[in-house]
């Protein structure tokens, strides 16, 4: 018996999660096989610099959908490591500019070619596992889901009793 298969939705959070921690672990070891000191975790704000060159900790943030605070924690602690550097916008001075430094774009040179093995490993995966095929248009259309009515809501709305609150004594 398999729990978290048997309980279906009641573990969704817990599967996902679980399968986020084990894809990103598989990533982090192919940049360490490589010789790379580079964390998945980074991936967003190197992608998006790539693309773009610079941008504010507010954008990177709407981009990513992470929090403002959580987007600047990463950027400081790219920082730290001299991948990033922040500059104060001209035209409004609470704003912080992006860039990646000199040693982030060499770092940026090494880790293209994990990126494209990455998609390369990902669609071998697809070929061999036909259920694979529909996993992003899944994820995609309950993301869309969840935009539309929060799951609390969705939830609160098929409770056929009515719930007291417990007393804290």
């Amino acid at each position: 018996m398999n729990l978290y298969q048997d309980l279906g939705y009641l573990v969704l959070g817990s599967r996902l999660r679980r399968l986020s921690e084990n894809f990103l672990a598989e990533i982090n070891r192919a940049y360490q096989n490589a010789g790379i000191d580079f964390d998945a975790s980074w991936f967003p704000v190197f992608y998006l610099l790539s693309k773009n060159n610079q941008l504010s900790i507010k954008e990177l943030s709407e981009q990513t959908g992470v929090s403002h605070p959580a987007a600047s924690q990463l950027i400081t602690n790219l920082k730290n490591r001299k991948l990033v550097t922040t500059v104060t916008c001209t035209d409004d001075g609470r704003r912080q500019i992006v860039q990646l430094t000199e040693t982030g774009w060499q770092l940026l040179a090494q880790i293209l070619p994990v990126w494209d093995a990455i998609l390369k490993a990902m669609d071998d995966l697809l070929v061999g596992e036909p259920g694979f095929r529909a996993l992003l248009p899944a994820i995609g259309s309950l993301e869309n889901a969840f935009k539309s009515t929060s799951l609390a809501e969705r939830i609160g709305s098929k409770l056929t009793v009515e719930l007291k609150p417990t007393v804290n004594e």
